[in-house]
Order: C-alpha cells, then structure tokens, then sequence
C-alpha cells in the first residue's frame, strides 16, 4: 500500500511535468511569433499609403507589399531567432534556409504523388498539378526546426580538418537536411491537412459571425498563456483564399484578402481596431478614475503608457495583463 502510495505522486506529478513543458513550449512559439508580427504595422502602412486614392505613390505600396509577400520567410526567421537560446543570427540564416528547403521538399513530393495518376482522368484530358500552399504555417514550421537544431548543434566540434563547419556553422547544414526529411512527410500528409483547414475557414467565414465571436473569444483567453499568436497567424494570414483581380493570384488569410480587395476580408480583424483603439484606453481611463486620489500620480503615468501603446501600436497585453490575474471575472467579460 506504501508503495502505491508513493507512487502515486510521483505520476501525478509527472503528468504536471509534462503538461508544463507542452505549455512552456507554446508559450515559446508564442513569444517569437511575436518579433515578424511586429513588422506589420508599418508594412500596412506603407501599403496604404501608396494607394491610388490616397498618396498615389506605387513603390511606396509595392514596399508594404513586398513584407507581406515574403511573411512565411520572416516567419521561418523570427520564429528560429526567437527559440534560439542565445537569439544568435545563425539562428535566422538557418530558418531561411529551412524554409526554401521544407517548401521545395514538400511540393517535390506532393507532385510526385500526383504525376501517378494525373495523366489518367476520367475525361481523357490531363489535369493541372496542384501545389500545397503551407504559407505561414511553413514559415512557422521550418523556424522551430533551424531554432530546435540550433540550439541542439551549436556547439558542435568537427574534426580538425572540418573544423570550419563546426560550431554555427554546422547548424544551418544540418537543419537543412532535418528539413528535406520533414518537408518530404509534409507532402505526404499536407494535403489531407490543407483540405480541413480550408473547411473549418469555409466555416467560419460562412457562418455569418459566429466564426468571429468564436476566434474573438478564443483570442483574448488565450492571452494569458501566450497562444494567441498561434491562431492569429493561422487567421490572419491562411484563412480562406481569394484571386486578386488584378494580379490573378491566389491569396490566403483575412488581412491579405482584405488588401486584395474581397469583400469578405478583414472580417475577423476588423473588430479588433475599436477595442484596440477606443475601449482599451477607455478602461485605463476608468482605472485612473477609481484610483484612490494619492496613487492617482503614479498610476496615470503607467496607464498612459499602456493606453498609448495599444492605441498608436496594437498591442493591448501591457494593459490586459494589468488586470486579468487582479479581476479574473472582468477579463472574461472583456474576452467576451
């Protein structure tokens, strides 16, 4: 009995171990998602501002354009600068050099698999290769592959006369290779993956705003564990797809829609600029109100600070963060 007793504990402790460590490393992803996401507000920026009704200045939105062109790239590299131990450069070269090689990989094998069968269809006329769009999500991918190698092999000692790939060095040419393994299984099951996120994004942009409570409310309450970033690269930058009329390519993800001009874009997004902008403050206007009249001082600096931020920038966790664990209950009304 004493020994199941004790064991007891020590499983159930085990289980916390490992739940902790799966949260800690959300909370990671999280974190780096958080260093390409913060290129975006200029790049909207400039992208607006070269538009024909307003500044009329073409290079000036094909600027803004260009960051969100090559966003699965900037992902790939922050992502593995922001896992990497020691935030090294190495870290970066290798995500991009993951991210070409995983890309080239999977569709390799995607095209592979459909050359079997493509030069037989039922009407006797050939049918088109298809490509498998992994957009962020491959970005993403391949960062956490080169930030996992990098701070596995960046220390690694060659023999002298291989030397000078050893250390960082060797980082980047065994994460591509990690990536041609792992890109080759993403063309095998991307597919099936590919084909239930485009039905859970026809749900959602079809179900006449409940898919935007749903994604709203999960974005607030996943702030606290640092999992927001998670689903609002899969939202903003892979839900849904449209073809711009005007360049005739096939674009994904609620703010690229949007740019592109499809009137169903910026549906998930466009809630967010009044509580960015107007309630946030608006709350830390409050704050300052009821704070008793002697902290009243030292409390306006910081909730200016906060309030500014979320205003001019977007990024409301300063605030948030001020009174989700205070009021838990006030920060599910908020969340809702």
């Amino acid at each position: 009995m004493e020994t199941e007793k004790s064991i007891e504990p020590a499983t159930q402790n085990n289980k916390h171990s490992g739940n902790s460590r799966v949260l800690s490393a959300f909370q990671t992803l999280g974190k780096s998602l958080m260093l390409p996401i913060a290129v975006l507000p200029i790049a909207g920026i400039l992208l607006r501002l070269g538009q024909s009704d307003l500044l009329n200045i073409p290079w000036l939105g094909d600027s803004g354009n260009a960051i969100f062109n090559n966003l699965p790239l900037l992902f790939a590299i922050g992502v593995a600068i922001g896992i990497a131990k020691d935030s090294n450069g190495a870290a970066g070269l290798a995500g991009a050099v993951s991210y070409y090689v995983l890309t080239a990989a999977s569709q390799a094998i995607n095209h592979a698999l459909q050359v079997g069968t493509i030069f037989a269809p039922a009407n006797g006329m050939p049918k088109t290769l298809t490509d498998i769009d992994m957009s962020c999500f491959g970005g993403m991918i391949a960062g956490i592959i080169a930030g996992l190698c990098y701070n596995k092999f960046k220390d690694t000692v060659l023999p002298d006369w291989l030397q000078f790939f050893g250390g960082r060095r060797f980082v980047p040419i065994v994460t591509g290779g990690w990536s041609i393994l792992i890109g080759g299984g993403l063309g095998l099951v991307w597919p099936t993956f590919q084909k239930g996120l485009n039905g859970a994004a026809k749900w959602m942009t079809t179900s006449h705003g409940i898919g935007a409570f749903v994604y709203g409310c999960l974005n607030r309450l996943l702030i606290p564990f640092g999992l927001h970033h998670v689903i609002n690269s899969y939202v903003w930058f892979s839900l849904g797809s449209f073809k711009d009329p005007a360049t005739g390519k096939i674009v994904s993800g609620d703010l690229w829609r949007f740019f592109a001009g499809d009137p169903n874009g910026g549906t998930f997004t466009a809630g967010f600029f009044p509580i960015m902008m107007f309630a946030l403050p608006a709350a830390a206007l409050a704050m300052y109100v009821c704070a008793k009249k002697k902290n009243k001082a030292a409390v306006g600096g910081a909730l200016f600070s906060v309030a500014f931020t979320a205003f001019l920038c977007g990024i409301t966790e300063p605030i948030e963060f001020m009174f989700m664990f205070l009021a838990p209950g006030l920060y599910a009304i908020h969340g809702v």
